[in-house]
């Protein structure tokens, strides 16, 4: 890895020019918060960098809420999605792993994969809610990301990860290595600052490791206790980077339909009998984080969450898993 740097204005001015050959998706601040917006040229200049966290996961880039799965696939104009935070990042690792899957390969997500740039952005500083730290994910990328961006002292400096980032820098007109020592020094000082207030934050929060083991080794009470507040709407699967349950629903026609589901939905693991063994809602509420924690992990090489917080942070009845977890210690 290693830096170019290039300045704001001509940054910008660049990101003008690929919008004629890219659909560009970057996070912009409102008056609701961080999310992804297409970018026209207009508001290329207010999007934001190095900011945690954008609303909307990465996963929703390349997982449609429901798709005709039996269409032909269409061309689409190449994208870039910048500005995506590292616990994103990693968890396209486990989307990879399933939907790449050399046996069962899905080429719908396969096309969207190659036909995108993702731009990692630095975090500095955290939100509320944010642990990634504590899952051994640090709060910038290194990898699976093509480049990522950091905006310091009026230049934009683009760290390339992938040859594909590589590749892409070079389009970049007047960008140039980045030699300050002072500046890649500022970079890494803003990475411990963010790292200290991460473990600052979660000093109490048991590792991805360990918590797998507390759920694992759980009684029924204390999901009973936070269930309780569960309304079942399904809100922490659907907004998480990771969790990718679906449908595959028959259509006239012989078509099928892939639609996004989720396992705190009542009826989830019904079957045609009427059997459902996560009938009850505490039993269908520790079945998200054996999933996320133990069963996921032991069979695929990426871990099934990413420590965003987004499910603490969507969640209508104000559970928050990492209380849980800590009260399990």
């Amino acid at each position: 890895m290693y830096y170019l740097r290039i300045s704001k204005e001509e940054w910008d001015d660049n990101l003008k020019d690929l919008l004629s050959s890219y659909d560009i998706f970057a996070p912009i601040a409102s008056d609701f918060g961080l999310d992804y917006e297409q970018i026209q040229p207009s508001v290329v200049s207010i999007i934001t960098y190095n900011k945690p966290k954008p609303a909307t996961s990465l996963k929703s880039f390349f997982l449609p809420v429901k798709e005709n799965v039996t269409a032909q696939l269409h061309s689409e104009k190449p994208r870039i999605i910048l500005g995506v935070p590292n616990c994103d990042i990693e968890g396209i690792g486990l989307l990879d792993d399933i939907y790449l899957d050399k046996d069962f390969n899905d080429p719908y997500y396969n096309y969207r994969r190659n036909n995108t740039i993702l731009i990692a952005s630095d975090c500095f500083g955290i939100q509320e809610h944010c642990h990634c730290l504590s899952y051994n994910i640090k709060p910038y990328s290194t990898a699976r990301a093509d480049l990522a961006v950091v905006y310091m002292e009026g230049d934009i400096c683009l760290r390339i990860i992938s040859p594909r980032g590589e590749a892409f820098a070079r389009k970049i007109v007047h960008i140039q290595p980045l030699t300050s020592e002072k500046v890649i020094s500022a970079i890494d000082k803003e990475h411990e600052v963010t790292e200290s207030l991460l473990r600052s934050s979660n000093k109490d929060l048991p590792d991805y490791s360990k918590t797998g083991s507390l759920i694992r080794n759980s009684t029924g009470n204390i999901w009973e206790k936070y269930s309780s507040r569960c309304v079942s709407c399904g809100a922490c699967t659907t907004i998480c980077p990771t969790c990718t349950c679906f449908l595959l629903i028959d259509k006239p026609g012989f078509e099928k339909v892939k639609q996004l589901d989720a396992c705190q939905y009542p009826g989830f693991e019904r079957v045609a009998g009427g059997e459902d063994t996560l009938f009850e809602l505490h039993n269908r509420f520790r079945n998200r984080y054996m999933c996320k924690y133990v069963w996921r992990p032991a069979k695929f090489k990426s871990i099934a969450c990413t420590g965003c917080g987004r499910c603490i942070e969507a969640c209508i009845g104000k559970i928050n898993k990492n209380e849980l977890f800590m009260e399990l210690v």
